[in-house]
C-alpha cells in the first residue's frame, strides 16, 4: 500500500496574525489597495526580432514588464487620439 506524504503547512506570518485579529493597520499597502479586476482580452503583434531585442532589454534595464509598457504606451496614445 503507497503511503501519501503531506507537507507541514508553514507557521502564519505576524501580518497574517494581525489579520485574523482584525488589526487591518498591519497589513502591507499594495495588500489595502487591490486594483478591480477587469476583463482581458488578447492582442498579439509580429515585430522583428531586432526590435523585440531591443525592447525586451530596454524594459529589463528599467525593470519594467514588457506588457506594462505596451499598455502604457496604448493609453496614452488612445488618450491623446481617442474619440471616447
Amino acid at each position: 500500500m503507497k503511503r501519501a506524504s503531506f507537507k507541514q503547512p508553514r507557521p502564519a506570518s505576524a501580518v497574517a496574525d494581525e489579520w485574523v485579529k482584525g488589526d487591518r493597520a498591519a497589513e502591507a499597502p499594495a495588500q489595502q489597495s487591490t486594483p478591480p479586476k477587469v476583463a482581458m482580452t488578447r492582442l498579439t503583434i509580429d515585430l522583428p526580432a531586432d526590435l523585440h531585442h531591443r525592447f525586451k532589454v530596454a524594459c529589463a534595464e528599467h525593470r519594467t514588464r514588457m506588457v506594462d509598457e505596451v499598455r502604457r504606451f496604448i493609453e496614452e496614445w488612445t488618450q491623446e487620439h481617442g474619440k471616447l
